[in-house]
């Protein structure tokens, strides 16, 4: 170990985890014990072995936060003997403001990137904060879809309307989307006819979208916005849904054989519980009573859809595969495991920091990384490597190179850009997400980046080598706050011997670090 690091961890929080008192630990850690065993009967148990400390520290500070950990965090870690360190700092990041931060920006990409007009993206950082308020303050997952579901107001000024807005209010593809998101349930396949492959009938998918007809969002230019509103009066009733700037007072399904006729107007009916409203009922009455029979503990399958793709994007692999396309008609991965964990997630009142502390706690979270799995294969036998998101990616950056703080318009400009290279659909197979020439370049070549890659004074590089004489001390701290890990020896043998050839300290070091931002280690939560 580095003279100098011990001596930062010597002041460390060292018997932080034996004094924390949460009261998640022992619920959690019964909950993925029972976990694990249920998915050792049902998949074989994996003769992987666990991660070790720095490795699990990084993918569990990426996953809750976004961010990688500090060097001061890693040594803490190290030398931390508590034997449930791993569900404490869990805990600890749970409670961290970025916790928020990170997964906002995830449940913002999960509803924006399937929008269906790239203006209601005006709302998208509201959005974003909403939701970062919304899970720091761990409202419960129930309200959080009931406040989306019965959702009212401007894009600008109220995050909650994101999922109608990004969909322009359209009764088909706003159910289509609850369906798909708190459901897990492509109900959307029957919308022109019965389903191809699951029970859900043509009739069934209008039914759902006869809770939305009254909802309608409006652009306003003054400031050039979008409200999302709901009529229950219209003084001339359109005999069409396609009145969308101001609603309709009944859902009508589609004549296919004249589409210039309308077709029956159709009852607000939820196609899992049976349960339906009459006509005439009243847009909240609508969205308020949806929104109920959704979040109900009777029905198993919002409290599946949350599990499932929540697992998936911690473990790499969900139950079910896509994660939101679920049903009575699919068979899941280990049935008996995700039942158990649904149920005690909806025990949990929904609680959201509940699930992911008892998920990381699982031996099946903690395994170490592989690629992604061939379908010939056992599933759950090793964690798997995840491409990091955009914002993930460039907060890794920042956090790295030691960035000075940038204006918030800056920062935007960047998040932005890396945005556009870097992000994909979080909703999709992430073996569909595959790296680009883009990619590729911008890492390489970014200005930005190489501006703070270099060992000039006041940079991390810099200020590493004036106080750390030693090549091979400096090079295990640069692994560390590069990759959060400390180099194998053929690494530490090759750089070494290059550092050497090169007969420029400051340079060789600005080339070994240059390389390592340009790994896939670096790009990856693995």
């Amino acid at each position: 170990m580095i003279t100098r690091m011990l001596k930062l961890a010597v002041v460390s929080l060292l018997g932080l985890f034996a004094a924390i008192n949460t009261s998640y630990s022992q619920s959690v850690l019964e909950v993925a014990a029972e976990v694990d065993r249920l998915l050792d009967q049902q998949t074989q148990p994996s003769s992987n072995n666990l991660c070790n400390d720095e490795i699990y520290l990084r993918r569990l500070f990426l996953d809750i936060t976004g961010k990688t950990p500090s060097l001061d965090d890693i040594l803490v870690f190290n030398l931390e003997t508590h034997p449930e360190k791993r569900t404490k700092v869990a805990e600890i990041l749970l409670q961290d403001p970025d916790y928020g931060a990170n997964w906002g920006r995830f449940w913002r990409d999960v509803i924006y990137y399937r929008r269906s007009n790239d203006q209601i993206l005006l709302g998208a950082s509201v959005a974003e904060n909403y939701f970062k308020d919304t899970l720091n303050t761990n409202t419960p997952w129930d309200q959080f879809a009931t406040d989306l579901i019965t959702a009212l107001g401007d894009i600008r000024e109220d995050g909650s309307t994101a999922l109608i807005a990004a969909q322009q209010g359209r009764p088909e593809e706003t159910v289509s989307e609850i369906s798909r998101i708190f459901l897990g349930i492509q109900i959307q396949c029957a919308q022109c006819h019965d389903h191809p492959t699951d029970r859900w009938k043509q009739e069934q998918f209008h039914e759902l979208a006869a809770f939305f007809p009254r909802v309608a969002v409006r652009p306003q230019m003054d400031p050039r916005t979008f409200l999302v509103y709901a009529v229950d009066r219209i003084r001339f009733q359109p005999r069409t849904n396609n009145n969308r700037f101001m609603g309709t007072l009944e859902h009508r399904m589609p004549n296919f054989e004249d589409p210039a006729t309308p077709g029956p107007q159709v009852t607000p009916k939820f196609f899992i519980n049976d349960q339906q409203l009459p006509l005439g009922t009243t847009d909240m009455d609508r969205r308020r009573m949806l929104a109920q029979w959704i979040t109900s503990p009777d029905n198993p399958w919002f409290a599946k859809a949350a599990v499932n793709r929540m697992w998936s994007e911690l473990v790499g692999e969900g139950f079910h595969e896509p994660v939101d396309d679920m049903g009575p008609d699919r068979e899941a991965i280990a049935p008996a495991a995700f039942d158990y964990l649904a149920a005690k997630f909806t025990e949990s009142g929904y609680d959201m920091k509940w699930l992911i502390a008892t998920i990381v706690s699982t031996q099946h979270y903690q395994l170490e990384s592989q690629d992604r799995r061939s379908y010939d294969q056992l599933p759950f036998q090793a964690n798997t490597v995840q491409p990091l998101r955009s914002d993930q990616l460039m907060d890794a950056i920042l956090n790295t190179l030691r960035f000075p703080e940038l204006p918030e318009r800056a920062e935007l400009g960047i998040r932005r850009q890396f945005a556009e290279t870097f992000g994909y659909d979080p909703n999709n197979i992430r073996e569909e997400v595959a790296g680009t020439i883009p990619q590729a370049l911008m890492l390489m070549n970014a200005e930005v980046i190489h501006r703070q890659i270099t060992a000039r004074s006041g940079t991390m590089l810099g200020n590493l080598l004036s106080e750390v004489s030693n090549n091979r001390q400096a090079l295990q701290e640069l692994y560390l706050k590069t990759l959060s890990r400390r180099p194998n020896r053929k690494e530490l043998a090759t750089n070494l011997q290059y550092i050497q050839q090169i007969d420029n300290r400051g340079e060789a070091f600005e080339d070994i670090f240059w390389a390592l931002i340009n790994t896939s280690e670096f790009k990856t939560r693995n």
